[in-house]
């Protein structure tokens, strides 16, 4: 068996990199998305900082508030009324800060009713916090979310065969679903990628061909309760009319099969590529 290098992995990740992007303020512009498609070490890492430094940022801008009022030079002074009680240096203004933004409020440091600005900044803090948490939580909960572990129970069989049924040269593969829960409107799709040379002489070096598996006829709408095989009749329509046995050992291609559907309103794609196998048949039922 040749070592070929995938187009598309066996769990279904697509092996290509983008490569010389000049343009990557486009990322910043869907920065939601880009939160999404990170690796989850560092959303982790963006998850933990942005709540750090808002809440570094909102203690230092308390502590100077404290600072410029004199509050810092007035502390036991019954007499003073301070702009935030028992606030007595940055690490409480730090403690203050999360207080505030995570709406804690544990009572012992408050805000009194003599300080304007500290009014205004407790309104902007809790708005900022509000829409941070928001964001946050919408970034981690659409990427727990995502239906990459749901497909790993989606099973196709290692190979593809080339083989009669009813008298009729097919490819044929396998796919099943290990989940009792069932996948609703399930549909399957399957493409040939290989290198293609026009009649002009130009070179595509990764052409993608449908092959047709029940289109027409409605047959790759699943119902996806038992393992089922998906047949593509090799026709004058397909791409493997005139490949024979012999040329589809030497030739370099990849078959991509995608099935998609919906699991409790979320969609769930997987693509498998299949090794074909000349003159055998699918057996069994696992």
């Amino acid at each position: 068996t040749r070592k070929r290098q995938r187009y598309v992995e066996k769990d279904g990740k697509c092996n290509v990199q983008h490569g010389n992007v000049r343009e990557t303020y486009r990322y910043l512009t869907d920065i939601f998305t880009t939160l999404v498609d990170l690796k989850w070490r560092f959303s982790l890492l963006i998850f933990i900082l942005a709540y750090a430094l808002t809440w570094l940022f909102f203690g230092l801008i308390w502590w100077v508030i404290a600072y410029s009022r004199g509050d810092l030079e007035h502390l036991g002074d019954h007499t003073w009324t301070p702009c935030v009680n028992n606030l007595n240096g940055f690490v409480s203004a730090f403690l203050f800060s999360i207080e505030t933004e995570t709406t804690i409020g544990y009572g012992h440091r408050v805000i009194t009713d003599t300080c304007p600005e500290g009014i205004v900044l407790l309104l902007l803090q809790a708005i900022l916090g509000s829409m941070v948490n928001a964001f946050m939580v919408g970034c981690m909960f659409v990427k727990i979310s995502q239906p990459n572990k749901r497909a790993e129970t989606l099973v196709f069989s290692s190979h593809a065969v080339v083989s009669l049924r009813d008298d009729r040269l097919c490819l044929m593969f396998r796919v099943g679903d290990l989940r009792d829960s069932h996948i609703v409107e399930a549909s399957i799709r399957a493409k040939l990628i290989q290198s293609k040379q026009t009649q002009e002489g130009e070179f595509i070096p990764l052409d993608q061909t449908d092959l047709s598996v029940g289109f027409e006829t409605g047959d790759d709408r699943l119902f996806l309760v038992s393992p089922l095989i998906i047949s593509h009749e090799i026709d004058e329509r397909s791409p493997f009319w005139d490949v024979s046995r012999g040329q589809l050992e030497r030739d370099d291609f990849e078959i991509v099969v995608i099935l998609e559907g919906m699991v409790e309103a979320t969609g769930n794609g997987v693509g498998a590529r299949c090794v074909c196998l000349w003159g055998r048949r699918l057996l069994g039922t696992r």
